[in-house]
């Protein structure tokens, strides 16, 4: 589901300068962090052939396991602000997909805000648990006993970036929203338009 730079960055002109800067900034940033994010995936894989080489040649390691499920986390957790960006979610359509390309828009106007206080609360918590985590040296109750500050940092990170995100796909539909009818097409659709004829 590809869409175009030009077609994504269209609702830009529609905004006040300091907040289509914001926009891109935002995107910016989770571009890169989501291209390394992407990466990951390489190092748990790299992990468990470790660890499938170790247990069966020599001696069975007890970090390679958890090591695997941090860089899975990190995968997943990172990489989400990217994908929000590319719409790549997967989302319920049962009526959605009959809608306007307009409606579509006016209505993720209010489920961004939703999404936006829940990640709002779940930063507020992971920062609770992470600052936990660094005050008492909190560890994995696993053989192995890892730190679980890391991890922990990541996550709230990620969960911010994803915060940042949400409100920048909210400026955006509320620029598409202010775009004449003719010209009002919300990226999204062109992304599902272009899905459904296999492109």
């Amino acid at each position: 589901m590809q869409i175009s730079k030009d077609d994504a960055n269209a609702p830009l002109d529609y905004l006040p300068s300091p907040l289509a800067a914001y926009v891109r900034f935002v995107e910016s940033i989770n571009y890169y962090v989501g291209r390394f994010a992407m990466y990951l995936i390489f190092v748990m894989l790299g992990v468990l052939l470790y660890s499938s080489i170790s247990k069966t040649f020599f001696f069975p390691s007890l970090w390679t396991l958890e090591m695997a499920q941090f860089a899975m986390v990190a995968y997943y957790m990172l990489g989400g602000p990217y994908s929000m960006q590319l719409n790549g979610h997967v989302r319920m359509d049962l009526l959605y997909g009959d809608w306007s390309p307009r409606t579509k828009t006016f209505v993720d106007c209010f489920t961004v805000v939703f999404l936006m206080v829940y990640l709002g609360v779940l930063l507020y918590g992971g920062i609770s648990s992470t600052t936990y985590a660094f005050e008492y040296g909190e560890r994995s109750y696993s053989a192995w006993r890892p730190y679980m500050w890391p991890i922990k940092t990541i996550m709230c990170i990620a969960v911010f970036l994803m915060l940042l995100q949400a409100s920048a796909v909210l400026l955006k539909d509320l620029a598409t929203l202010r775009m004449p009818r003719n010209d009002g097409e919300h990226p999204k659709q062109n992304g599902n338009n272009q899905q459904e004829n296999g492109q």
